[in-house]
C-alpha cells in the first residue's frame, strides 16, 4: 500500500472524526478499517468502485471473520466514503444481523468467591465496583477521587459512553472497601496532583490511570482461583449486576438508570438471562398433577349467598 498517497486522505478523515467529537478508540477502529480496505484494493480507497465493495465485503465473508467485526470494519470503511462525499459507494454498504446469544450468568455465590478469591486489595476493590456498582471497566479505571460522594452515598460517573453522566449508589460496604484501599495506596502523586484529581486506581505510567487489559487480566485470575468455568468475561460482572438486583425484585426503570441506558428494551434483555426468575416460574406441566377443582364449586369466603331476586 502507498502510504503516501493515502496520507491527504486519512488527515481528512481525521478531521471529520474530530469533527463529529468521536472518541479516540473510535477513531483507530475506522483507521485501521480503512488501511485493511486499501491493503485489499491495493491502491489509494479514493479510486474504489462499486464492483470494489462488493469484492471487500465478500472478502471479508470468505474469511470467516466474526459477524461484529465484519460489521465494525464495514462502519470505518463507509465512514471514509462519506468523507469523500460518495453515498452512492456507501449506499452499497450492508450490514449483517449479528446472533443474540444469551451470556452466561454466574450466581452470586459463585460471584462471592470470584471477590473473595481476588489476588490484592487493588483488584477486590476495583472488581466490587465493576459488581457492586454495575460499572464498565472503562468507568472503573478512570475514577478519581472527586467522583466519589461519601455524603450522598453516590459514585458520579462522568462522559461515559455516548457522552453521558450519571450517578450509581455507593453502598455501606463499597464505602468501606474504598477507604481501606485509599489507606494502602501508594501515594506517590500527592505532591503533583491535586486531591479531587488523582486516580483512585493509578497505572504504571506516572500520570495515568491502571488500564482495562490489567483490570480484565486481574478479573480473569480471580475467576481461575475460584475456580469458575464459565466462559465468563469482566463486562460480565455488569449483566450480574443487573440480572441479581432484577431477582430481587428491583424496579426495571431503577436499573436502566443505573446502568445509564437510553431504551428500556436494553435493560429488558436482563430478563432472559435472569435464572433465578426463569426458574422460580411454576411449569404448567406441575399443574396437571394438581387434584382438579369440581366445577361451580367456589372458594368459602365466610359469606352466605344472596337469594335471588
Amino acid at each position: 500500500m502507498n502510504i503516501d498517497a493515502v496520507t491527504p486522505l486519512r488527515q481528512r478523515m481525521v478531521e471529520d472524526m474530530n469533527a463529529r467529537k468521536l472518541c479516540a478508540q473510535t477513531q483507530r477502529g475506522h483507521i485501521h478499517s480503512c488501511k485493511r480496505f486499501a491493503e485489499f484494493l491495493k491502491r489509494s480507497p479514493d479510486t474504489a468502485t462499486t464492483e470494489d465493495i462488493r469484492r471487500f465485503q465478500l472478502h471479508l465473508s470468505e474469511t470467516g471473520m466474526s459477524i461484529c467485526n465484519r460489521n465494525r470494519i464495514m462502519t470505518g470503511v463507509k465512514f471514509l466514503l462519506l468523507t469523500l462525499r460518495r453515498p452512492d459507494l456507501a449506499a452499497e454498504i450492508y450490514h449483517i444481523r449479528e446472533p443474540q446469544k444469551i451470556p452466561q450468568v454466574m450466581s452470586p455465590d459463585e460471584t462471592r468467591r470470584v471477590l473473595a478469591v481476588a489476588t490484592s486489595l487493588k483488584a477486590c476493590v476495583a472488581l466490587s465496583l465493576c459488581y457492586g456498582c454495575g460499572l464498565r471497566a472503562g468507568e472503573v479505571v478512570r475514577l478519581k477521587v472527586k467522583h466519589i460522594d461519601s455524603a450522598q452515598k453516590i459514585i458520579r460517573i462522568e462522559q461515559s459512553k455516548s457522552r453521558k453522566d450519571r450517578n450509581v449508589m455507593l453502598s455501606p460496604e463499597m464505602i468501606d472497601l474504598l477507604r481501606q484501599w485509599w489507606k494502602a495506596r501508594r501515594g506517590f502523586d500527592a505532591h503533583t496532583t491535586p486531591l479531587q484529581e488523582r486516580w483512585l486506581f493509578p497505572g504504571r505510567k506516572p500520570g495515568m490511570p491502571m488500564t482495562t487489559r490489567q483490570l480484565n487480566r486481574l478479573f480473569h485470575e480471580a475467576a481461575d482461583g475460584a475456580g469458575i468455568k464459565k466462559g465468563v468475561t469482566l463486562h460480565a460482572l455488569r449483566h450480574f449486576f443487573a440480572t441479581h438486583l432484577l431477582e430481587r425484585g428491583t424496579d426495571i426503570r431503577i436499573i436502566q438508570a443505573l446502568l445509564g441506558h437510553d431504551k428500556l428494551d436494553t435493560t429488558a434483555r436482563y430478563t432472559r438471562v435472569a435464572t433465578g426468575m426463569i426458574a422460580s416460574i411454576k411449569s404448567p406441566l406441575d399443574l396437571l398433577s394438581q387434584p382438579r377443582r369440581k366445577p361451580g364449586k367456589k372458594p368459602d369466603n365466610g359469606e352466605k349467598d344472596s337469594p335471588p331476586t
